[in-house]
């Protein structure tokens, strides 16, 4: 059984910048800079003291300048430079991974209130050169960073979309089902985008003042994601798979993004004192960790959640909402048809899918609006799960207690 009953995260206290498309409005921004100034917003708007954070948890995937410094440099950044912490990368699980890292020192009793910060910049990725004094006339070798690992996995030599048709194939699943997937998703975020974006507008601070390099002017604003494309059955049905002889279509995956997104975790009664609603409790469950066969990434997700159902006494049909990191949609077919799910129902409000991909803040930001979901419906339990590179993927059950 989990060992995580003391922990959860204030109503309200979590917050994401909108997500913004590849060489887009938030390309210019140093990443690290970028969360910690978007964080320091996001708690005072929140009226939390940043004193009262005793650990904190960077998650950060794509390598930034001054990055070597990780979660220590962005404390200091927000007015909070007596916490320490980690700096993980789990790839597009590292949103996941350090929500678990919070939750396990809180609840060992090393630290009573955590701040987790996840954020990533796909565009303008680094580009690395390593030295090998080895090799013929000590020339070395070089990666970019973002691109190079999108494009081949060294333990397979395979790219992620080679496992996406991998996992079609072995299930049968045609382009037009992922594409019936890719329009519910549409239209599930178009409900988040209902009321003037009220659903939104609970986490993201809209319309959002984009900063310029030296984080001083605004420069522009954003009012929502930038990179959502209009999705229609006639349009999904023009799209050729990306790879001859798949099934893949561009519209059946997700689009690189960049975003920061941030939550406090800690006790429950310390989650009260800081909730924006007394009478709400959020629980942290369970978390499950799977790696399935090599280049089946869209699978991994099914052992990880079946883990973390396992850890917290739950089965799938207790699960009240479900969402998930869906890099391609034959993620969530795989999915449904293991636990015997409705493959339409899950992912309300937005995914991924739709909203895009910046790697470390996606399962935050997943995580957000599946509490938020959970609140309208007047609580219940709620499952994240979501794939990563190297065949991985994290799980993880959350409660909403709604006392109102």
């Amino acid at each position: 059984m989990s060992s995580l009953a003391n922990i959860a995260i204030p109503y309200g206290a979590y917050w994401s910048s909108p997500f913004s498309k590849w060489q887009g409005a938030l390309s210019h921004l140093h990443s690290v800079e970028f969360a910690a100034v978007t964080a320091k917003r996001a708690l005072a708007l929140r009226r939390i003291d940043p004193n009262v954070i005793d650990f904190g948890v960077l998650g950060l995937t794509i390598p930034q300048k001054g990055a070597f410094y990780g979660l220590p440099w962005l404390m200091g950044q927000i007015g909070a430079g007596h916490v320490g912490g980690p700096t993980i990368n789990q790839a597009c699980a590292t949103g996941v991974r350090s929500l678990f890292a919070a939750a396990s020192e809180v609840s060992a009793g090393c630290a009573e209130c955590a701040l987790v910060v996840a954020t990533d910049r796909t565009s303008n990725g680094p580009h690395i050169y390593y030295p090998s004094p080895r090799a013929s006339g000590g020339t070395g070798s070089h990666e970019n960073w973002v691109v190079d690992n999108f494009n081949c996995d060294p333990f397979t030599g395979r790219p992620m979309i080679d496992t996406a048709e991998n996992v079609a194939r072995r299930y049968g699943i045609t382009t037009a089902e992922q594409h019936d997937v890719v329009l519910r998703r549409f239209d599930q975020y178009q409900d988040a985008l209902a009321n003037g974006q009220a659903f939104q507008k609970r986490y993201i601070e809209l319309p959002f003042a984009v900063p310029d390099q030296k984080l001083v002017r605004t420069i522009a604003t954003l009012d929502g994601d930038e990179g959502i494309h209009q999705t229609t059955a006639s349009a999904l049905a023009r799209l050729k798979p990306v790879l001859d002889g798949g099934s893949v279509t561009f519209g059946g995956q997700t689009h690189p993004a960049d975003g920061t997104a941030g939550m406090i975790v800690t006790t429950v009664d310390r989650a009260k004192e800081l909730s924006a609603d007394r009478s709400t409790v959020v629980r942290l469950i369970s978390f499950g960790l799977a790696r399935v066969e090599a280049a089946q990434m869209p699978e991994a997700p099914v052992p990880a959640a079946r883990k973390a159902l396992k850890l917290a006494g739950l089965d799938i049909h207790d699960m009240s909402a479900i969402k998930s990191h869906n890099p391609f949609a034959v993620n969530d077919i795989v999915f449904a048809r293991a636990f015997g799910t409705d493959v339409l129902r899950m992912n309300n409000y937005g995914s991924s899918l739709i909203w895009g991909h910046p790697q470390a803040p996606t399962g935050v930001r997943g995580t957000i609006e599946l509490i938020e979901e959970l609140v309208d419906i007047g609580g219940g339990y709620g499952l994240f799960q979501g794939c990563a590179a190297g065949d991985t993927a994290m799980a993880m059950v959350v409660k909403v207690e709604d006392g109102r």
